[in-house]
């Protein structure tokens, strides 16, 4: 849930979205819940071209332990899913804990946070300059005060968190990962 909320390529997370009935190797009627659906919004890129997901989530020891009776279920869900246009996936946590999922719940925090508007203005404008840095070198070229860098970090969190900076989330986030310029945007500071 906390990637699905961090990610705004996403419309709407259902769960147990609906029930599919079928019929078992054994000729018996049977159903399947999938655990939910994720649907992807249409008005903005890459989101517009992206498939929306049935998706179950397991452990992946449960899923070893029981893989026989799930075996038909994910099959019935993947045509299921397929019929509509949609995909179908087996999350575990070998997909959900990853760095990607630590650094949102780092940055979650920061997603509301405003900062300080002239901070984070000139932390665009340097970086737009600059066109790629990491946060400490961003942070310490602009602010010699060591006090002053401690007050100004959230605001640059809050402007990655924000994706107005970006940053490859797959990697933990350090103060030497990579950041950049997105798409040339350019900011005028307002001197204090």
């Amino acid at each position: 849930m906390e990637l699905i909320r961090f990610d705004k390529n996403i419309l709407t997370y259902s769960p147990q979205p609906l029930t599919i009935r079928y019929l078992d190797h054994d000729g018996r009627r049977s159903r399947y819940t999938p655990d939910g659906l994720i649907e992807y919004r249409r008005d903005i890129e890459p989101a517009r071209d992206m498939r929306h997901v049935l998706c179950e989530v397991k452990y992946r020891a449960d899923f070893r332990a029981n893989w026989r009776p799930l075996l038909t279920k994910l099959r019935v869900a993947k045509r299921y899913a397929s019929e509509r246009g949609w995909d179908f996936r087996v999350f575990t946590e070998n997909e959900i804990r990853t760095p990607y999922l630590a650094n949102v719940r780092f940055l979650a925090g920061y997603l509301a946070a405003s900062g300080n508007v002239n901070d984070k203005m000139r932390m665009l404008d340097k970086l737009a300059d600059l066109r790629e840095s990491d946060p400490e070198a961003l942070i310490t070229s602009l602010f010699p005060d060591v006090w002053k860098r401690a007050e100004a970090l959230p605001s640059l969190w809050n402007l990655i968190a924000n994706f107005e900076i970006g940053c490859d989330l797959s990697e933990p986030i350090t103060m030497r990962s990579r950041i950049w310029t997105k798409g040339g945007l350019t900011c005028r500071h307002v001197d204090d």
